[in-house]
């Protein structure tokens, strides 16, 4: 009966000792788990022998990696009672993890010497029966590589106690890794360098326990022999403080041999990979075991893998170069290596890979930071703060911060940062002192602040910064270039504290934050403007009249959080800043200022509330009145005889507050036609006045004022379209005010376009302008075209030359022809003809010109292409009649070529079979035209047709050649030779294309014969053979000594040798002067002035 009572509930049984047995020879698979209970690890146990004795070893690496524990300890055990069995299993998986598909048996392996074996392997790859586990994208395979280095690191570990120094396994297995590491194919090459180096890493790890316990041995052995000098126990340490010695050499010794047998020769393998992970590996061992490998015959590889051509090695270099440097201990035994190769870590600061110049960087920083690197080999690197990836000016930023304003650069301790706890004062003054090199260009000084505004936190103490502008703090004495330079600081610094850019990017996305980010920055504003709250009208008050500082003190305002001056009942402060601002705007000049004033009081306008909004459109709206009260009495200053410097700066501040808001005022509208009318040799810039019209929303009540207006407006600029080419062409500078008229011209034809009114109440505001003041319009975009790159005018307004250049000029002839606002038949092809003359972005301005009037369907093309070869040959031949200088000619003769290869490129493809009577139309008239007047037009095949015969249809040339044949049949052609060399030219032209044009026709009739060798009828085979074959031929021959580092990359699989060069484009340019760097930013300065002269308006409302 007690045999069949149950047991009580919820005990468990009480272990035994051979469960825990069970329970420590699991492998660590499930840590960080629940230790089962005992049932299931015996269960799991016995299910891990069961899948070791069912799978080969070679299947438990590629699929089920958590029994490589287990396999290892079963090998281990295995090995004292069978080696030759064991050492083939692991042979066998060497082979077949290289992919080889092998029938070796263990007898043949035990009987073959290593290099049969090899040999025979190398000949599966050459039969192709080899498949790739290596690079293989199979999802089963993902964690191949990652399951073969835990096998080959656990057996070293597992086999510490015995087999490891048994000099058998591991000699074996070395010689097998060594000679796979040595052969053509690439996969061969891959896997046995993999295992290659992770042997010795995990040589290594065991070289380090033995150490350890060598010294422990000896320090025991030490302190025994005070005791007696003999006797078992010191014996006995002797005997084991020699084995362990014994072991390390042993160990040592292996590492040597595969190094000279493998890496010696993998780290210039002509795979990219294998190289890498030969220099990643050599980092790992000097670091790891300095004793052997932290010596300059091993430390050099890495030095001269610092040249390598790939991009990957030189950052791995790069990385295992700082892992050393990180080390203080290991600085003395790296002097000699630093020495030799120092300024090849300075030049990767500037490597066209934007990731290896970083790390080249952070190398650089731990150079300084051990004082190996002197202040004067630091001099390229600081132009790469104006550089273009944001990557590379942000890590020179870092190192500039680190050395020059922190000055913990030259601590002892790593990561030790002495400069931290200095205060602001100090490091404030240190970055003026670099900002004093960059202070005549503010846009380089912005890319500077950015660069270093991330680390350096003086840059946010508001309150140090304000203080200094305000001289009261003693420690720090500004200059004038200082004061500037921190005033440039403050505001781009709080720009970015508020998350605004302060340097174009280069994506010109828009920025985007999350909901933690956006309360950061709100944060910024709230300290920016507590700081600003008392003191921002003493800055204004004291920097009132200085030019250069008073436009970024002013834009502060627009960075404040305004509604806190009403929170902290600061509102006389908002008011006197107000008052301030208002004041500034009077009393400067310069555009910039300007600006700044009317944002900044815009921005109260619309953001403040209550009493502070209303005071602030109040003060707009005064402002406003009292600028046009100085405008109409500057206006009769004038023409009572005094000075026009009054007039000019109120001029500008009325168009600069135009820009923000209309300033309706009849009045003044008749004061400034008035003056217009009457003072035509005024400067130029009472051009500025033009735009002052607000005519977008005229009421039915305004139409008749409107008209008037109008017609004013016109009568001024018609003056000016027949004027001022003859001062042009008498010296008379002007360059801004031509430019000027000429845009203010088309916008106002545009505004007033007849079809935009017609059909509607207002189509008497319709206006078409004559051909007539079209072609004088022209003629003066001309003369802006043809002004040089070089020509830089004294009496130019420098603030506004960037509006004013010959792209703005063909931008506007360009929306003229796209908004048919006039019939293109005249200006189109006349701003066509230009195509090919004036530079990079006046072409690529026609070329979306070309496009946008392609994709209407009804426009004819042809008539187009062939009008402006037409206008641009006619050019020519009018300075080849007078003469002109034979430079020119040539120069003139050039274009024609060039706009006809261009516009013949534009029949390509499908394009071409689709307008090929476009093409016939353009080479029948321009046959016509070179004969119309013979021979003196005969040129025209030469420089406009040639390149559309190549486009002709095979059909059309006999109709070309017999026409061409027939106008020259009365011609008498031997006179003079060279006047009908263009003739002769274009006729063979046609002539080979229609004997091609037969060749081919004749070729098609033939029947297609394949090329190459004749197909042959067999088998298709297996995917593994295929996949063999390719892997055998990625490489034709062994990558062994003869490889060097700069060879070329061969990628395998019939793959181009420039591949690599294609992909890896340069992504810094090279160092230039801080001078010169953003040079391409300013625009050139054109100058200007105006004289008169006389004319009367053109053109018909009707």
């Amino acid at each position: 009966m007690e045999e069949m009572r149950r047991p009580k509930r919820g005990r468990p049984p009480k272990p035994r000792e051979v469960d825990y047995a069970d329970f420590m020879e699991e492998d660590d698979d499930a840590a960080g788990l629940a230790p089962p209970h005992t049932k299931r690890k015996r269960a799991a146990s016995a299910a891990a022998a069961a899948s070791l004795e069912d799978q080969p070893l070679i299947d438990i690496i590629k699929h089920n990696g958590r029994l490589i524990s287990h396999a290892v300890k079963k090998l281990v055990e295995d090995y004292e009672s069978n080696k030759n069995s064991v050492i083939f299993q692991i042979l066998a998986m060497l082979f077949e993890a290289c992919g080889a598909k092998h029938e070796i048996y263990p007898d043949y392996l035990h009987e073959s010497d290593v290099d049969d074996i090899v040999l025979s392997l190398v000949d599966l790859a050459r039969k192709g029966l080899v498949e790739d586990n290596y690079s293989t994208k199979q999802k089963d395979l993902k964690h191949f590589k990652e399951n073969l280095v835990i096998f080959w690191d656990s057996l070293v570990l597992e086999c510490q106690n015995g087999p490891l120094f048994d000099d058998t396994l591991f000699q074996k297995i070395k010689d097998y890794v060594i000679a796979l590491s040595c052969t053509p194919p690439r996969v061969y090459r891959q896997v046995a360098s993999l295992v290659g180096l992770q042997l010795v890493t995990s040589f290594i790890s065991v070289a380090k326990i033995l150490s350890g316990q060598r010294e422990t041995t000896q320090r025991q052995l030490n302190a025994e022999k005070k005791k007696q000098s003999d006797g078992p126990l010191v014996e006995s340490l002797n005997n084991r403080l020699a084995l362990t010695h014994e072991n390390i050499t042993y160990l040592e010794d292996l590492m040597r041999k595969i190094f000279s047998g493998l890496f010696m020769h993998r780290y210039r393998d002509v795979d990219p990979e294998i190289r890498m992970s030969c220099i990643k590996s050599l980092g790992i061992w000097v670091v790891s075991y300095p004793s052997l490998f932290l010596q300059d015959i091993y430390l050099k590889y890495l030095g001269w893998t610092l040249n390598d051509k790939n991009a990957g090695v030189r950052r791995t270099s790069i990385l295992a170069l700082q892992s050393l440097y990180e080390v203080d201990d290991n600085i003395p035994s790296l002097g000699l290596f630093t020495e030799r190769f120092y300024s090849r870590m300075i030049q990767l600061a500037d490597d066209i890979d934007v990731s290896v110049a970083v790390s080249a960087i952070g190398l650089i920083k731990q150079l300084l930071r051990h004082q190996l690197l002197s202040d004067d080999d630091l001099g390229p690197l600081y132009d790469l703060l104006i550089d273009e990836p944001p990557m590379i000016r942000r890590a020179i930023g870092e190192l500039v911060y680190d050395h020059l304003i922190a000055q913990n650069i030259k601590t002892s301790q790593p990561g030790a940062r002495d400069g931290e706890n200095e205060p602001s004062e100090v490091h404030i003054g240190r970055m003026l002192q670099i900002l004093r090199e960059f202070s005549e260009d503010p846009v380089l000084s912005s890319y500077v602040i950015d660069d270093i505004w991330d680390d350096m936190k003086a840059m946010r103490d508001w309150r140090c910064m304000i203080s200094v502008l305000l001289d009261e703090n003693p420690g720090i004495e500004l200059t004038d270039m200082d004061g500037t330079n921190l005033v440039r600081m403050l505001h781009a610094s709080a720009k970015k504290a508020v998350g605004e850019r302060i340097i174009p990017a280069m994506d010109n996305r828009k920025l985007y934050y999350n909901k933690g980010q956006k309360e950061t920055l709100e944060n910024s504003k709230r300290e920016i403007t507590s700081a600003f709250l008392t003191r921002y009208p003493h800055l204004l008050r004291k920097y009132m009249s200085d030019k250069a500082k008073i436009s970024p003190l002013v834009d502060m305002m627009v960075l404040l959080k305004l509604e806190m001056y009403s929170f902290k009942r600061q509102e006389t402060h908002f008011k006197a800043a107000i008052d301030l601002i208002t004041d500034a705007f009077f009393k400067h000049g310069e555009k910039d200022a300007l600006r700044s004033c009317i944002k900044a009081i815009t921005f109260c306008c619309t953001e403040c509330q209550a009493d502070l909004k209303d005071y602030a459109e109040n003060k707009l709206k005064n402002l406003e009145d009292e600028l046009v009260l100085k405008v109409k009495t500057a206006i009769k200053e004038v023409e009572a005889g005094d000075d026009e410097y009054s007039l000019l700066v109120n001029l500008k501040r009325l168009y600069e507050l135009q820009l923000s808001k209309p300033v309706k005022n009849d009045s003044l509208f008749e004061d400034m036609y008035r003056i217009l009318s009457h003072l035509r040799d005024m400067d130029n810039e009472v051009a500025w006045c033009l735009h002052v019209i607000d005519g977008e929303n005229p009421s039915e009540t305004s139409i008749d004022e409107l008209l008037s207006k109008q017609s004013s407006l016109f009568d001024q600029l018609y003056y000016y379209l027949v004027v001022l080419p003859t001062y042009q062409k008498e010296g008379r500078s002007t360059t801004v005010l031509s430019c000027r008229v000429c845009i203010i011209t088309v916008e106002m034809w545009c505004l007033f376009k007849k079809s935009k009114y017609s059909s509607t109440r207002l189509e008497s505001l319709g206006y078409l302008p004559q051909v007539d003041m079209v072609q004088k319009f022209w003629k003066l975009c001309e003369q802006q075209l043809n002004i040089s790159d070089e020509t830089e005018d004294e009496d130019a307004n420098e603030e506004y030359i960037e509006d004013t250049n010959r792209d703005a000029v063909m931008i506007a002839a360009a929306k003229l022809v796209l908004a048919d606002t006039i019939p293109k038949d005249y200006l189109g092809p006349e701003i066509v003809s230009h195509y090919a003359s004036h530079g990079a972005s006046t072409t690529e301005i026609i070329k979306h010109l070309i496009t946008s009037l392609k994709k209407n369907a009804d426009f004819d093309m042809g008539a187009l292409f062939y009008e402006a070869l037409r206008r641009l040959y006619e050019r020519y031949m009018t300075q080849v009649n007078d003469g002109e200088n034979q430079t020119l000619i040539s120069k003139s003769y050039s274009e024609c070529q060039d706009l006809a290869i261009r516009l013949a490129r534009s029949y390509v493809g499908a394009a071409r079979t689709k307008n090929k009577s476009e093409i016939l139309k353009i080479i029948q008239d321009g046959v016509s035209f070179a004969f119309a007047d013979l021979p003196n037009q005969l040129s025209f095949l030469e420089a406009a047709l040639l390149p559309f015969v190549s486009k002709l249809a095979s059909a059309d040339i006999p109709d070309i050649l017999a026409d061409v044949e027939k106008r020259t049949r009365d011609a008498n052609m031997n006179e003079d030779q060279s006047v009908w060399r263009p003739y002769f030219t274009f006729v063979e032209h046609l002539r080979e294309k229609h004997a091609k044009n037969e060749v081919l026709q004749e070729e098609e009739e033939k029947p297609v014969k394949r090329r190459g060798r004749p197909r042959k009828v067999r088998d298709v085979p297996n995917v593994s053979d295929v996949r063999g074959k390719k892997l055998f031929k990625d490489d034709g021959n062994n990558s062994s000594d003869e490889d060097s580092i700069s060879a070329s990359d061969h990628h395998g699989h019939g793959e181009d040798e420039d591949s690599d060069d294609d992909a890896n484009q340069p992504l810094i340019n090279t160092i230039r002067s801080s001078a010169a760097k953003l040079r391409s930013l300013k625009v050139s300065q054109q100058g200007t002035s105006s004289r008169k002269g006389a004319a009367g308006p053109s053109g018909s409302n009707s």
